[in-house]
């Protein structure tokens, strides 16, 4: 049984995102109490600390530079490592400079290895598939969410351990799970040889379109959603945990359901689907005044994150098999364009406006919605958009 395990790449996919969850959720979660409690960090601090935590997101396409000197697999591997020593260390330098160097350990390690998962999930998954077991897959990484949130409480609250000695466990973990993943898994070949330049191909445009807008959009929920429940409405932070328990939990459920949906229905409809029910969000977030529905609009936007899905199985239906990895990497780097300025613009019009930022964000969503227009009913490669494509798949 365990020899066929470590022969699936399917089991491999399972354990690089499980395990990917598990270190990257504990560090998030600690962040802000650890910076502020043991490393008294001021606001200026902070706002570096973050910015630097993007920088490896921004510079992702990367990683099509060191696939010339090392497999697609193997680069995983080293990965996990890496995110795993970054939050093993973390709780050891309680200070500006020390936390600086190992959030960008961390932030190397996860940016990289979230950009080769996705890679090898669209070569290693058949198109009919992806979006089932991509589904399945956000769906255990919701649950591990679950586990690290259940164990940082009971670890802290019963046995009240140290921040280091709860960073050491959780990046240790993702840390050996790296070094026996390598060990023990086949290294499996590639059934298309990746191309190894980074090229920004013309018929991939739309896909970058929709990836850069996925980016902005996502910035606004991640940076300002939060903020406005605990500055408008005094949401503490054991409800914003409550909330974090909750979206984990319908993503469990839901996630695999989308997936099914995207399997069915196809991409264009549920982008689509989870563009229209951005919209609604922002626009309500901008003009919300009662808590109940805030906290509906945060849990809402999480399940409709879980669509985007379809972005990632449209691209491995119109990609050129051996552009996945080279086009993947370079996704994330346009996915995190608006990671480096966003926050700073947008922070300025908040000053101004809270209702104008998320109009913004409808905006971005209105936006992404008329693009979607532009993806065929059955996209392919050759057939990436409605302008090349003939009137039967209008």
């Amino acid at each position: 049984m365990f020899k066929n395990l470590f022969k699936s790449r399917e089991a491999l996919l399972y354990i690089m995102s499980i395990s990917m969850v598990f270190s990257f959720s504990a560090w998030m979660s600690l962040l802000n109490n650890f910076v502020i409690e043991v490393a008294s960090f001021d606001g200026s601090q902070i706002g570096i600390l973050q910015s630097l935590r993007e920088v490896p997101g921004f510079l992702a396409f990367t990683v099509v530079l060191v696939l010339i000197f090392v497999a697609q697999q193997k680069l995983a591997y080293i990965s996990m490592i890496l995110l795993g020593l970054g939050v093993l260390l973390t709780g050891f330098y309680p200070s500006a400079l020390g936390l600086y160097i190992t959030t960008v350990i961390m932030s190397i390690g996860f940016h990289y290895l979230e950009t080769l998962n996705q890679s090898l999930s669209l070569q290693w998954l058949s198109k009919e598939k992806a979006p089932i077991i991509l589904g399945k897959i956000t769906a255990a990484k919701s649950f591990t969410s679950l586990i690290v949130f259940v164990l940082i409480f009971f670890m802290m609250k019963f046995f009240s351990l140290e921040y280091k000695y709860v960073y050491v466990f959780f990046g240790l973990i993702t840390l050996f799970t790296g070094i026996l993943a390598w060990i023990l898994f086949e290294h499996f070949k590639e059934d298309v040889v990746q191309e190894k330049k980074i090229v920004l191909k013309k018929e991939y445009w739309l896909f970058y379109v929709l990836t850069f807008f996925a980016g902005a959009r996502r910035q606004i929920f991640v940076v300002f959603a939060g903020f406005l429940l605990v500055e408008k409405f005094g949401v503490d932070v054991h409800n914003m945990v409550a909330l974090l328990f909750i979206n984990s939990i319908l993503n469990m459920y839901f996630a695999p359901k989308i997936g099914r949906f995207i399997a069915n229905f196809g991409e264009r409809i549920t982008l689509r689907l989870e563009y229209i029910g951005l919209m609604l969000v922002f626009i309500s977030y901008a003009f919300v005044d009662n808590i109940y529905f805030a906290f509906f609009l945060y849990i809402l936007d999480h399940v409709l994150f879980s669509m985007a899905i379809a972005l990632k199985t449209y691209f491995q239906k119109i990609a050129d098999p051996k552009d996945i990895a080279s086009a993947s990497a370079i996704s994330f780097t346009i996915n995190h364009i608006a990671a480096v300025f966003l926050p700073v613009l947008l922070g300025l019009v908040w000053l101004y406006s809270h209702s104008l930022v998320f109009i913004i964000g409808s905006i971005i969503a209105f936006a992404s919605f008329l693009f979607s227009f532009l993806i065929p009913r059955n996209p392919e490669q050759g057939l990436e958009t409605i302008l090349k494509t003939n009137l039967k798949q209008v």
